[in-house]
């Protein structure tokens, strides 16, 4: 059974009995006050400078790795801090009441943590055993840390964006374009989508995992399952090789080719959790690739020709849809009343520029596909190809609203997720899908 998250003493008398001012609140800084581990922390508060430092450091082993860690900056004012504990402590600070933290490691950061939420200081559990401590032994609450409890499945399918799974029914495309839809290539695509989900799942917990100092600043972001300390690092670590091990084996399963797609897309995404994300448009076609690159596994994992006039309609449309997606970003961050992303190329001034660029996109991804259906390619395919005309003014009207709520700021900043939630969206979509099959 669970232990309370806070415990008295048992030397200590009542409460009653000792005047406030007399009184010293001790807490466990990790697993009580911190919701997360001070080591964690200090490795993932600037990955990039942490492994220059160890690289530079001309010493071996853990030891070095500890003091680079005991160096490290950490935003004490941003740590994922316990509510409940928190305000207990606020509370005692209130009554006059001293409040010291219990940290058996990082004692430099222990130290800056209780200076930051105006405490009296730092004791290490050995002081505690010992007695030698800088207030009176008799008169100490104490908020122990308290049994960890496994995260919840909501919680693991909220950091493993789940939700964002939508996107990878884009391995689906190809099938369905080349009318080769039967139990065979259904169950490859299908299993490309499982190895794709796992695949980007891992990236989503690395790119948080490097991104916890950023997130934690934004108004939304900051309550992720990791920034939040709701999942504990180490689980995460722990979690992606797992998933990406399963993508392996999934991938493997259909075809090498397919793996070595897979394995492109995981080492672009890669690339733009370090580098490209804060590059400015290399982000945006970056972006762009990758969701391509979903159409393109599909093809490989099913077997079928991925026609060229699928790409190129492809990379139009996810390029204005990565815009709106900065757009989004952007107009939050005006509304808001705050200053321009540390973490991306991108300044709030740029906005109509952005905008511009993603109504461009879209219309020529509109050409593309009123060329398409001009051209021979449509004949072999559908019998009566007229029909796809109809689509023309329904992609006309999708990108246009999209553009209008995204303006508006009623757009969150995943387009593509706003596509699947949002009601005109759907009947859209469902529409084409009809007009396609009568097509045929």
């Amino acid at each position: 059974m669970e232990q309370p998250a806070w415990q008295y003493v048992s030397s200590a008398p009542e409460p009653s009995a000792v005047p406030a001012a007399a009184r010293t609140l001790v807490i466990d800084l990790e697993g009580a006050l911190l919701r997360s581990e001070l080591l964690m922390e200090a490795l993932f508060s600037s990955p990039g400078r942490m492994l220059a430092r160890f690289g530079a450091g001309g010493r071996a082993g853990m030891a070095a790795l500890t003091v680079i860690l005991a160096r490290a900056r950490i935003d004490y004012a941003h740590l994922p801090y316990d509510p409940d504990v928190l305000n207990r402590a606020l509370a005692a600070r209130a009554r006059g009441e001293k409040i010291y933290l219990v940290a058996g490691r990082f004692a430099d950061h222990a130290a800056g943590i209780a200076a930051h939420l105006g405490f009296d200081g730092i004791v290490t559990p050995a002081d505690l055993a010992a007695g030698s401590l800088p207030f009176d032994r008799a008169a100490i609450e104490r908020i122990d840390a308290r049994n960890s409890s496994p995260a919840s499945l909501k919680t693991w399918a909220k950091a493993l964006r789940v939700y964002q799974y939508a996107k990878n029914t884009l391995v689906f495309v190809p099938v369905i374009t080349a009318h080769q839809m039967n139990f065979t290539t259904l169950g490859y695509a299908l299993l490309a989508f499982l190895a794709f989900s796992a695949c980007a799942s891992g990236a989503y917990l690395m790119n948080d995992l490097l991104d916890l100092a950023a997130d934690r600043q934004h108004p939304t972001k900051r309550h992720r399952a990791l920034a939040s300390g709701d999942l504990p690092i180490s689980s995460a670590l722990l979690a992606i090789p797992a998933l990406w091990s399963f993508a392996v084996a999934a991938s493997l399963f259909i075809s090498p080719l397919f793996l070595g797609v897979l394995g492109a897309y995981l080492a672009t995404t890669i690339a733009y959790s370090l580098v490209l994300k804060r590059k400015m448009l290399f982000d945006v076609v970056t972006l762009a690739g990758l969701y391509s690159l979903r159409i393109v596994a599909g093809a490989v994992g099913v077997g079928v020709v991925l026609s060229e006039w699928l790409l190129i309609f492809s990379l139009f449309v996810f390029t204005s849809l990565a815009l709106i997606k900065r757009f989004s970003e952007l107009s939050m961050r005006e509304g808001a009343g705050l200053a321009d992303p540390s973490n991306r190329d991108y300044r709030i001034t740029d906005l109509h520029v952005i905008a511009a660029m993603a109504a461009a996109s879209a219309m020529n991804a509109v050409t593309v596909f009123s060329l398409y259906v001009s051209s021979t390619a449509v004949t072999p395919l559908y019998s009566r190809p007229w029909m796809l005309w109809l689509m023309t003014p329904l992609l006309l009207y999708w990108f246009g609203r999209a553009l209008m709520m995204a303006h508006r700021r009623e757009m969150p900043d995943d387009p593509i997720l706003y596509a699947f939630r949002d009601g005109p969206s759907r009947t859209t979509v469902a529409a084409m899908i009809c007009i396609m099959l009568a097509a045929i």
